[in-house]
């Protein structure tokens, strides 16, 4: 359905209104991602310290979430009722429920109804009244999002009627952790920035040539050897990180026990984390520690720079496999989600062209290639994920040679249009428009560094992504599940630095994934964002500034 905003008359009441809540050059409330319809109505409704949070079963957990968010703010006690009658009024409430709400917002849609004396959030799932209550916080001032209790506060929200419901299914951002480790708090941090754009995967980007850094009980020198280089590396200061042990190495890992609380965090605010373990290439890490794992000749050690260090796992040694399957089955352990990425990226060409194994097993098995030897490999890992439950996902060149029968296609570098037209999902994440490590900017100088081997990637360049390819037949359109953006982090030793990268290009990517593509309007997405990047100040993210919008205190433009 095409997205409807709507406008009544409201008179004086819109001047009573804190303007911080409005975009800007309208009357709309500043909502990232816009709303599919959104009716603005005359009144306000004001949040009292009297005021109460009735819940159904469905909705408590939301419920809580919004109280404990919004107590914080206001020190109002803000009492959730957790048992709410039908024929009880509601008045001076804002109520969640799953009661009377319409399938047809599907499984992440919602009803919103602020009137001046009651808001109600309906949905048929909790997923969508978690969003419906990201929308009603959207609708306060955004000091609401600060940390401490906000003095005088008039906690007010217009009169609105909205109906909303994601666009794809699929909205994500991916974090690399492999090249410089994030805490598990910090972790915990992104995790509720998406949350309040309604990103709802968080593909996590666990190994690499340069860490590994996921604990495996049965691989212990995985977190002994593999998540652990001698130094920050990158030509970075040293200083630019704090992620070190005790005897100077550089790096880290999350525990089991680390693993499973993120999963849950994650969980709360409906995010899917999908884990990645990269194979058959980028594999150096782990290959420090069994190097006997390798198509080439070792030793390894964990590298402190990119370059060509793309460690190879040996497809011809059955060890590589019952290796792999162990971790894997760790994994799925851990990670409760449908999904796990097994990269499957810039796997070189001599690693097996010049083991004589390898050639052996090519032989035998009758294939030309090294992208016939790939998919070879890569259908024998995805049968023991589907044996598992699970579907595996991989880059882009997971297609060359033959996609295996139930994998997912990360679009990066192509093949979106072959892989649905076979009947294979897709997720589309091209550079050109969803590379967070690359520049904001053509003015190198005055940004921090980043990638420098594709062009800028600008602020209204990712608000003008479609996800959709282009004349892909209808029938087809529901393989695309959706896009995210992704932060490869060789450049990027810490949160701040992260969060400048991230945001505000994030904001502009959860509006593409949920919003209609026929209300994409850039110079009213910019009005919102000034009144987002508040929210983002209240919560102490860091992000990059556009010089045409105010100058914010948090932001700057260095994340050293």
């Amino acid at each position: 359905m095409k997205s409807t905003i709507k406008k009544l008359l409201v008179g004086p009441v819109v001047i009573l209104l804190a303007a911080a809540t409005f975009a800007a050059d309208t009357n709309l409330p500043a909502i990232i991602p816009l709303p599919q319809q959104m009716e603005l109505r005359a009144g306000v409704f004001r949040l009292a310290p009297d005021t109460e949070i009735f819940a159904s079963y469905a909705s408590r957990q939301t419920a809580r979430q919004l109280a404990a968010r919004l107590r914080t703010g206001t020190g109002y006690p803000l009492k959730v009722v957790a048992k709410w009658g039908a024929n009880r009024a509601v008045t001076n409430a804002i109520l969640f429920t799953t009661r009377d709400a319409s399938t047809n917002l599907g499984a992440e849609g919602y009803e919103l109804t602020v009137a001046d004396n009651s808001v109600v959030v309906r949905a048929p799932t909790p997923a969508g009244l978690f969003y419906g209550a990201q929308t009603l916080l959207q609708l306060l001032p955004p000091k609401i999002f600060s940390t401490n209790q906000v003095a005088n506060g008039d906690w007010q929200m217009p009169c609105v009627h909205i109906e909303d419901w994601p666009r794809f299914k699929w909205r994500g951002l991916m974090l690399d952790v492999s090249r410089h480790f994030f805490t598990k708090s910090e972790v915990e941090t992104i995790l509720d920035a998406m949350a309040l754009h309604k990103l709802n995967v968080f593909h996590w980007h666990l190994t690499d040539d340069q860490g590994w850094r996921i604990e495996i009980k049965k691989y212990l020198r995985l977190t002994q050897i593999s998540a652990w280089r001698a130094g920050v590396g990158f030509g970075l200061d040293s200083n630019s990180t704090t992620a070190y042990a005790p005897d100077g190495r550089y790096g880290g890992y999350y525990t089991t026990a680390d693993i499973r609380e993120v999963v849950k965090y994650a969980a709360a605010r409906h995010i899917t984390i999908v884990p990645e373990i990269e194979m058959p290439g980028h594999s150096m890490a782990a290959l420090a520690a069994y190097p006997q794992l390798s198509a080439t000749s070792g030793p390894f050690t964990v590298p402190l720079h990119g370059g060509d260090y793309h460690g190879t796992y040996n497809p011809a040694n059955d060890e590589t496999f019952k290796f792999l399957n162990t971790v894997l089955a760790e994994v799925f352990q851990l990670f409760p989600g449908r999904y796990v990425h097994i990269g499957g990226d810039e796997v070189p060409n001599d690693a097996w062209k010049n083991n004589p194994e390898c050639r052996a097993l090519m032989q035998r098995e009758g294939l030309k290639n090294k992208e016939e030897l790939q998919s070879w490999f890569t259908k024998r890992i995805e049968k023991f994920v589907s044996e598992n439950g699970k579907t595996l996902i991989g880059w882009s060149e997971i297609r060359q040679g033959g996609l295996p029968q139930n994998a997912v296609l990360m679009d990066w570098k192509g093949g979106a249009m072959e892989a649905a037209s076979a009947g294979h999902d897709v997720v589309m994440s091209p550079t050109a428009f969803c590379y967070l490590d690359f520049y904001q900017s053509s003015n190198f100088l005055a940004e921090p560094r980043a990638a420098i081997w594709s062009r800028p990637l600008t602020l209204p360049k990712v608000y003008s992504f479609d996800p959709m390819p282009t004349n892909l037949p209808p029938q087809l359109q529901s393989h695309i599940l959706g896009a995210q953006c992704n932060l490869w982090t060789e450049l990027v030793p810490n949160l701040k630095h992260a969060e400048y990268m991230i945001f505000p290009r994030e904001c502009a990517l959860a509006e593409v994934v949920w919003s209609d593509q026929n209300s994409r309007d850039w110079n009213d997405f910019q009005s919102r964002l000034k009144v987002d990047e508040q929210r983002l100040d209240e919560l102490g993210v860091n992000y990059r500034h556009d010089p045409a919008r105010p100058t914010s205190a948090n932001s700057s433009t260095s994340g050293n």
